[in-house]
């Protein structure tokens, strides 16, 4: 007998995608910038893959020929010209409509073959993003190690269920793309979506796929050190609007530590003799102390109005349908 997803994706292989009728509308989204070696390939085999999928090409300004490549292919092409991949999916995530949406890089490194894998589980087990793994012996180890490292510090603030929350290809339902706000602008968009899922705490899964080395004549856009300081401010950024009190708690402790080691000798020194010697010092630990409570007062302020903000993200994401339900 035939699954759910299966007699879906039957009537999609079958005739037109559709919203209706019990067919499944795919989405394929491919940001591009100077992919021209590598991006008919691309298109041609998710083409083969998910025949009856559209394909989109979100050109980022590049100055080769990727859109006219791309476009030969049989990819719809459209274009943003602000650079920076955050900005590309955030207007890919506002432009496209459908059920299903499969974000993969336009360099050929991930394998079309794998993405009705990915979409099966979304559909039959009912999550909102399918992460790939993964696989091979082409990532960089320089890429390795970041990842590794992002990838515990995001699991320590906000739950471990990823072990390589930066891939590029990934499965997603409707209501996790329309409740998604989007506000990265480069290559930070990979952990943006990873808390995102956390956040809201979405059913998510993670499947391993097969990673495998670019094409001759095109060249990785991420620079690992530039990007990497990128991504770690990202989850800077994202510890203090998503996780106030933490993030102004942990600054309270600190200048609290502060003024105590400052305040401790002239203690001591007043015990001793009754005199405050170094009053400039003094004041400076009072002023650190007030501080201290400031930031903390902050925290507890900010992580109300973060509660309040959550709640609203999630009930606008139960408001769609849950995935595997149209």
């Amino acid at each position: 007998m035939q699954s759910t997803f299966e007699r879906h994706v039957g009537a999609v292989l079958e005739g037109p995608v559709t919203r209706g009728g019990g067919a499944v509308d795919i989405a394929i989204l491919i940001p591009c910038f100077n992919e021209e070696g590598a991006i008919g390939g691309v298109v041609r085999a998710f083409r083969e893959a998910l025949p009856n999928a559209r394909i989109y090409i979100y050109d980022n300004a590049s100055e080769d020929r990727t859109v006219a490549v791309g476009g030969a292919a049989g990819a719809i092409v459209r274009h943003e010209p602000m650079q920076g991949k955050g900005n590309v999916v955030r207007r890919m995530f506002a432009d496209v409509e459908a059920d299903v949406y499969v974000l993969v890089d336009g360099d050929g490194t991930y394998d079309a073959g794998d993405a009705l894998g990915l979409i099966r589980h979304l559909r039959e087990h009912h999550v909102d993003l399918v992460n790939g793994l993964r696989t091979g012996v082409h990532v960089r180890r320089g890429h390795q190690l970041g990842n590794e490292i992002f990838n515990r510090i995001v699991g320590w603030l906000f739950g471990s269920r990823f072990t390589d929350m930066l891939s590029g290809y990934k499965v997603l339902s409707r209501r996790f793309v329309k409740s998604f706000p989007a506000l990265a602008t480069g290559f930070e968009i990979e952990t943006e979506l990873t808390v995102h899922a956390l956040q809201l705490r979405m059913p998510v899964a993670e499947l391993p796929t097969r990673y495998g080395p670019r094409v001759d004549g095109s060249a990785s856009k991420l620079r690992t050190i530039r990007d990497g300081f990128k991504i770690l401010w990202a989850i800077i950024t994202l510890i203090k609007r998503e996780r106030p009190l933490a993030f102004f708690t942990a600054g309270c402790l600190g200048l609290v530590a502060l003024s105590l080691g400052l305040a401790a000798p002239l203690a001591v020194t007043f015990i001793e003799t009754g005199l405050v010697p170094r009053l400039p010092t003094a004041v400076l630990a009072m002023g650190l102390m007030v501080l201290a409570f400031l930031s903390l007062a902050c925290g507890l302020v900010l992580d109300t109005v973060t509660r309040g903000r959550i709640e609203m993200k999630r009930l606008h994401y139960l408001s769609l349908p849950a995935a595997g339900e149209t």
